[in-house]
């Protein structure tokens, strides 16, 4: 992070200059950064079919995401408009964009990438499909003559490649909670740069609606964390989505943008928001952010998938010799990465399911009554185990700490490690060998990655649809020349406008 220049102009300088550097960078790697990595096309295909995975799992287990569906005005639909998948809902691009961006993230099993901050670059699909799918209809009905990029599965990746890669630059070195601001304002700068450009926008035009991303700031994350932990988590990736449309629409109907937005040292974000620092970015932008994207393979937030696994090891050694987790241990100690001590280290009650899935206290006493890996079910109110006196029992005995040494390899790019360590004294007076897992099934270190991946995909899809739908839709996936409209066909589902009224 670093601090405004002292040439910057005074604040009453009225000449209007290029647009801001970081504005500028972004326009060019979004339209002429070419990809040549084939480790890149292969995570994006993958990112895609796990957020779409992600959003059919969310709209069938969860009545509460179901709410937020559908057009605002029931029994709307639009004309050529998306195609919502998982029901039968059309819908025009901007409210399309909110409800697939909330759906890829309410079960919070969405891919991660960590850094100064911790996001989820699949937000960003809700966007990218809403408006292609919205074009690809319109176009090929003659309602449209569209400028922009090949409305096909090989631009949809190349959109999502540059998304995660803009979002995952800015993350890793730019932390925005320590100003209490949400960092969800990366996925709307993602969104809105290759919407932009998705949508035909000149290059000066793209810029400029990135620029009103920074004119509209950053919502508070005061939603994520106790005591105010509540279900707009599950939806602030959506609600990032959809305005990430309407600015790229409203720049497109003719509406400029603000040049010097960040710099401007009377009114720019650097001065007002940023507390004067600038921006701060680790490499020149490439593929490397879908290269290295931790996937959630259990639906837990990503800091605490290595404790999940660390307890679930520990809890299979306990049971191998006859003890009981609630009956025979006397303290759990746990050290693990600073980001997870901040986000998810959590004591008193839990009030609802986003309370629960964000305490790794929770999750480690979880997995080690059940045995087994968590599931979303299990963060619900109605679960067991929310209302348990044995879960409440071990969240007392569990000690959470930094280790700093965890930390510095999170942190290190090189390695990107997301390691817990879980330590278990028993009532008679043994400590257990301590368990650490450094790559847990997810990160790209572990060979068993992609594989899980797919079998996710599966078991997600399986709850919506039958085998053979399942084995067509990835098999089209393969497709780089498939139009978007006929993709996100397979997806169609009757009846949930009905399953939602």
């Amino acid at each position: 992070m670093g601090s405004l220049q002292a040439e910057t102009p005074s604040a009453d300088d009225n000449r209007r200059t290029t647009f801001d550097k970081v504005i500028v960078d972004i326009k060019d790697y979004v339209f002429h950064y070419e990809i040549k990595n084939p480790r890149a096309w292969l995570y994006a295909r993958t990112t895609m079919l796990d957020a779409l995975g992600c959003a059919i799992e969310s709209l069938h287990n969860s009545p509460e995401c179901r709410s937020l569906l559908g057009p605002h005005v029931p029994g709307t639909a639009v004309p050529d408009g998306f195609r919502l998948p998982g029901t039968s809902y059309q819908l025009d691009p901007v409210k399309g964009a909110f409800d697939l961006g909330s759906m890829i993230r309410y079960s919070d099993h969405n891919d991660a990438l960590g850094g100064a901050d911790a996001s989820h670059p699949s937000d960003n699909l809700g966007a990218i499909l809403a408006v292609s799918d919205w074009l690809c209809r319109s176009a090929t009905n003659g309602k449209l003559v569209h400028h922009g990029p090949p409305l096909t599965i090989r631009t949809i990746l190349t959109a999502m490649i540059k998304a995660y890669e803009i979002q995952g630059c800015f993350q890793i070195e730019n932390a925005f909670h320590p100003y209490g601001m949400d960092h969800t304002i990366l996925v709307k700068l993602a969104s809105t740069a290759v919407v932009s450009w998705l949508l035909g926008l000149s290059e000066d035009q793209t810029m400029a609606a990135i620029s009103h991303v920074f004119m509209d700031g950053c919502p508070l994350r005061v939603f994520r964390g106790a005591p105010n932990t509540i279900p707009r988590k599950g939806w602030a990736a959506g609600d990032a989505c959809t305005r990430a449309v309407q600015l790229a629409l409203l720049t497109r109907s003719g509406q400029p943008g603000g040049h010097t937005v960040l710099t401007s040292p009377r009114w720019g974000f650097y001065t007002n928001l940023w507390h004067g620092n600038t921006f701060s970015l680790p490499k020149p932008y490439s593929t490397w952010v879908v290269e290295n994207i931790f996937f959630k393979c259990i639906p837990a937030e990503g800091h605490g998938i290595s404790a999940i696994e660390a307890a679930l090891q520990q809890a299979a050694r306990l049971r191998g010799r006859g003890l009981d987790p609630a009956r025979d241990i006397e303290g759990i100690s746990v050290r693990t990465q600073a980001a997870a001590v901040r986000i998810i280290s959590k004591a008193g009650e839990l009030h609802n399911a986003a309370d629960r899935d964000h305490c790794m206290q929770y999750m480690i006493a979880v997995s080690l009554l059940k045995g087994d890996i968590m599931e979303v079910a299990d963060y619900s109110n109605e679960s067991k185990y929310a209302s348990s006196p044995d879960v409440a029992m071990l969240r007392a005995k569990i000690n959470i700490r930094e280790d700093e040494s965890f930390t510095r390899d999170y942190l290190d790019l090189s390695k990107k490690s997301a390691a817990s360590g879980i330590t278990i004294a028993l009532k008679n007076g043994e400590v257990m060998d301590e368990v650490v897992v450094e790559f847990p099934i997810g990160h790209v270190e572990n060979e068993n990655t992609l594989s899980t991946v797919k079998a996710k995909f599966r078991r997600n899809m399986a709850l919506r649809f039958d085998e053979q739908e399942v084995e067509g839709i990835l098999a089209a996936a393969e497709n780089d020349d498939m139009a978007v409209s006929k993709f996100v066909d397979l997806f169609v589902r009757k009846g949930e406008r009905e399953n939602k009224l």
